[in-house]
């Protein structure tokens, strides 16, 4: 259960409340949105506090100026975008501090939104500057977080402001973090986790947790790799990194030593999609690396054709090929809890025809599994920006019981760490 303040503990009738919220949001060239999940999962907690009788302060960085003013990431079109979901006027400050920016703030009225300028634009933002927190702080009566999306930094707008203001989480957080602590205590079983990504160091944590409490690990995207690399598999010219061969050894043992002491399964893909471009338009193959090993297996090829085990010197792995996506698939068929982080390949790259490119199949594969395409519907958690991105383009977000707007943060999360952004909000 969720242990600190939300905004239903608050009094915020007449009360001017600043908002964190998470609108890093992709835009076009052109500034249009191209997909507005974070805005719209933040409108519940808005909907509350102006029905309530509440002014409201919204803040949110988006992308990486580097703590300069970059106009193509301005968050002028998410007051557009936000206008339109809200049907009320939202006005626009085009800086989140200075004389300008507080006139406005001061002006509101209940039922009044405000939308700052992006917080990034001053690096005073992510140094965590005093006399900048106490600029924002004078913005507003009370704080309150809803950016899942970054509690895992220490920034101004993250642990900064809760010192100088009653501060609460809004319903999102505190949704995101009942979901997700909930599913990591309580999974119903068995449970499997399907981790894909590009670096194994960015979730050696979690990995180690879900080896150490989940009934089964597959393991896809690039990172397999490195995985595959450590055990001897020439992956020739695929995405590794060499810097993380011992790491990946190191989580094989772990792994090894928890199947000898109960029933899980630690899976690395058995074959993949190579190319030698990642394009749409490149020639594809399937290398069966797995078939070598298994030759003996009745009904399995005696033969395997050399050029069929192999990734050949100009190529690289982009997928996990129909093995390994059919025997993950069907292995949530048996799954109570599905925890999906990663997709399994290049699943961005744009296909020649439809909505699936040639390296997302074993990505559609993992998700016609957690859906109950083939007959069973396990409990489903999406989180990473990738996954979530991928499911968003298939417009499937609400088909998952819980899609994460947090990447690193549910990641932390789940991990166990605590998260500076909740840990500086007041207790219950």
């Amino acid at each position: 259960m969720f242990t600190k303040k939300t905004v239903k503990d608050l009094n915020v009738k007449g009360k001017r409340v600043l908002v964190r919220v998470d609108y890093n949001v992709p835009l076009t060239s052109g500034g249009k949105i191209e997909d507005d999940y974070r805005i719209t999962q933040s409108l519940p907690t808005l909907q509350y506090l102006l029905d309530k009788g509440a002014a409201i302060i919204l803040c949110s960085h988006l992308g990486r100026p580097e703590g300069k003013v970059v106009p193509s990431m301005s968050l002028l079109p998410v007051a557009k975008r936000l206008h339109e979901l809200l049907k009320l006027p939202v006005e626009f400050a085009n800086d989140c501090v200075g004389p300008e920016t507080l006139e406005k703030a001061q002006a509101l009225k209940p039922g009044q939104i405000l939308l700052l300028e992006n917080v990034r634009f001053h690096p005073e933002e992510e140094a965590n500057d005093k006399k900048f927190a106490k600029e924002l702080a004078a913005l507003a009566d009370v704080f309150v977080q809803d950016a899942f999306g970054v509690v895992h930094h220490g920034a101004v707008s993250v642990s900064g402001l809760p010192k100088l203001l009653p501060s609460a989480a809004g319903l999102l957080l505190a949704k995101e973090v009942d979901t997700i602590t909930k599913v990591m205590r309580e999974p119903e079983r068995p449970m499997v986790a399907v981790v894909g990504g590009a670096k194994i160091a960015d979730k050696i944590d979690i990995l180690k947790k879900f080896i150490e409490m989940a009934d089964m690990v597959a393991i896809g995207g690039a990172m397999a790799n490195t995985f595959l690399k450590a055990t001897g598999v020439d992956v020739a010219k695929s995405l590794v990194d060499d810097g993380e061969l011992q790491i990946a050894k190191d989580i094989m043992a772990q792994a090894q030593s928890e199947a000898k002491e109960r029933d899980f399964v630690f899976f690395l893909p058995r074959d993949g999609v190579v190319a030698q471009k990642a394009d749409k338009n490149t020639p594809t193959r399937i290398v069966d690396w797995g078939a070598l090993a298994v030759a003996d297996i009745e009904h399995y090829p005696k033969r395997v054709p050399a050029s069929a085990s192999k990734v050949a010197a100009n190529e690289k792995i982009l997928d996990i090929g129909p093995f390994s996506g059919a025997f993950i698939a069907g292995s949530l068929q048996l799954a109570g809890t599905v925890i999906w982080n990663g997709t399994m390949g290049m699943a961005e790259v744009a296909g020649t025809q439809g909505p699936v490119g040639p390296y997302a199949h074993g990505t559609e594969l993992i998700m016609e599994g957690m859906l109950g395409d083939f007959g069973h519907k396990p409990f489903s958690v999406v989180g990473g920006g990738d996954t979530v991105a991928y499911v968003q383009s298939r417009g499937l977000t609400d088909s998952f019981n819980h899609v994460s707007t947090g990447g690193g943060a549910s990641l932390e999360l789940m991990a166990g760490r605590k998260l500076p952004g909740i840990t500086a909000l007041e207790d219950k």
